[in-house]
């Protein structure tokens, strides 16, 4: 029975299919130990399919689908045998995070049927709007007394066993091997779709290079023509494909888009770093390991995304995953967007750098030498050992640096190959961050509540606030989610230059701060996560303009 319900240049591609980590399925228990289990009503040879071909790495309960009503895996189809007549609803539920050790999930589909006992096939069509990841197909089964039993109702903890359909709706997925490149290097990425063909390009964010052809999901500018490419021999298996080069363009960030003529979008973010370190005498880091923490991609195909804020089982994550939101990284634009996008209107010419490149610096003294500023924007939340110790040591010798987001600097992450493992809080090593950043993390409300700067250092430190029109007691901005404060570890003489006065709860107050050292080494902390995507707020761009020519003068 079925119920269909609701209804550069590319020098080639290499066919190569990427690990799937299989989980152990258990069968479904046919047995029971008690009389009420045995009474509830039960699925037998539960299965999906898209009932086409395949993808590389479907299996009894995995299957992909593309809702773009070509004919071709453009449906989710559930079987199994039902062991006595119910009714049965199944859910789309996309999973979220684990709060409170709570499942954070929404149901995006629902249907019910009335079934008898016996072999049935049911199907999920999704709309063309579903967004591209992984959904679980929770069975929630009633029959006549009442007795009951759910399907796909697990957490995503080691050694759960999936027990419900997981479909993965696909769009264009990318993701480049490596996370920067340097001018005139070859640059590999992985594609996964099905669409039989797309056109690629290449934009770089904030730039006016053509202005008449700027991409709305990025804000970037075109840098590459168009180029064609023909996919039908691909369509089943993730594929490798491999660009010429990296283009001859200013160190920055790139976004590579890939569109089918179905409208189909996916993009893969990728960081030009210099050629040499020292270019420019501006060091901009991009928070790339944050960027994959707080990826909720689900590479193994559980439901889940395989990130520590899905589930504290996940000590580790992948650095080639695509990105969710079509390819855009986790709050993109608030960590970076707006940021880099003041950069280019006021002319600065800076090296963008990604997490691995600062892990390729040989030492403080090496950062030294290049720059006389580093800047991170965005929620550097997760450094290796390596890293900070560079780091510290750059402050040490007279490094200048400025932290536009809060919770920086906060746990250690140790890198093997192409995967990140957390690891434990610096504080908790005997290196709080505050003793770097000047503030560190102190807590998080997700946004509930959020609230303007208070001006407390207008007097103290008139540099920073020259000719914006703030003064002791202005009020400027909204910010929070999470924030920053002072602690005993702060180095001597920092200075609060506005604070958000309880914003979390009593005691509990964002501190926006600066100090300097004995060495010479000029450090801004902005103490609230947010705090880079207001700089479009004319007072904001002013203060930041004061703390930048403060920072960057010899």
């Amino acid at each position: 029975m079925e119920d269909i319900a609701g209804s550069g240049k590319i020098l080639g591609a290499m066919r190569t299919r990427t690990a799937v980590v299989l989980l152990l399925l258990t069968p479904l228990a046919v047995g029971a130990t008690g009389a009420a289990r045995v009474a509830a009503p039960q699925l037998l040879d539960l299965r999906v399919s898209n009932g086409s071909t395949p993808f590389a790495g479907d299996r009894r309960l995995l299957t992909t689908v593309s809702p773009n009503s070509d004919g071709f895996r453009d449906r989710a189809l559930v079987s199994f045998r039902l062991a006595r007549a119910a009714r049965v609803r199944m859910d789309a539920v996309r999973t979220e995070t684990i709060r409170e050790n709570r499942a954070a999930s929404a149901v995006v589909w629902s249907h019910t049927w009335s079934l008898t006992a016996g072999p049935h096939r049911l199907a999920w069509r999704p709309a063309r709007s579903t967004a591209p990841r992984t959904y679980i197909l929770r069975l929630t089964l009633r029959d006549a007394a009442g007795r009951s039993r759910v399907y796909g109702d697990y957490r995503p903890w080691r050694g759960q066993r999936v027990d419900a359909p997981v479909v993965r709706v696909q769009g264009i997925e990318l993701g480049f091997l490596r996370r920067s490149y340097a001018p005139g290097e070859f640059a590999s990425l992985n594609i996964a779709t099905d669409a039989k063909a797309f056109r690629l390009q290449v934009f770089a964010f904030g730039s006016s290079v053509d202005v008449s052809n700027v991409d709305v999901k990025t804000n970037g500018g075109a840098v590459t023509p168009p180029l064609d490419v023909s996919w039908a021999r691909y369509r089943s298996a993730r594929t490798r494909l491999r660009l010429v080069r990296a283009g001859e363009w200013p160190s920055g960030l790139y976004f590579l888009r890939a569109r089918a003529a179905d409208g189909r979008t996916g993009y893969a973010p990728m960081i030009l770093r210099p050629r040499v370190l020292g270019t420019n005498r501006v060091a901009v880091v991009l928070a790339t390991n944050t960027w994959q923490a707080y990826n909720f991609d689900d590479a193994n195909g559980d439901g889940w995304g395989d990130s520590w804020y899905v589930s504290g089982a996940q000590r580790s994550v992948g650095l080639q995953r695509p990105f969710l939101d079509f390819g855009v990284p986790f709050r993109f634009h608030d960590w970076d967007l707006e940021f880099i996008s003041w950069l280019n209107r006021t002319g600065k010419h800076v090296d963008y750098l990604s997490d691995d490149d600062l892990e390729r610096v040989a030492s403080g003294d090496a950062l030294a030498r290049a720059y006389d500023l580093v800047v991170f924007p965005g929620h550097e939340e997760y450094v290796t050992r390596h890293a900070y110790d560079v780091v510290r040591r750059y402050r040490d010798l007279g490094g200048n640096l400025a932290f536009l987001a809060a919770n920086n600097f906060f746990r250690e992450v140790t890198q093997n190959g192409q995967r990140i493992a957390r690891g434990k809080l610096w504080r908790d090593q005997g290196r709080p961050e505050a003793g770097l950043v000047g503030v560190q993390y102190a807590g998080s409300n997700h946004g509930e509540r959020q609230a303007p700067f208070v001006v407390s250092g207008s007097a103290s430190d008139p540099w920073a606030f020259a000719g914006t029109g703030l003064v002791d007691g202005s009020e400027f901005g909204r910010y929070g989610i999470e924030i920053d404060s002072r602690t005993a570890a702060s180095p001597p003489g920092t200075h609060v230059l506005a604070t958000i006065q309880d914003v979390l709860g009593p005691g509990r107050t964002a501190e926006m701060t600066y100090y300097e050292t004995p060495a010479g080494a000029k450090v801004f902390a902005a103490g609230a996560l947010n705090f880079a995507a207001s700089l479009g707020d004319p007072q904001v761009a002013a203060f930041v303009e004061n703390v930048w020519a403060r920072l960057t003068r010899p």
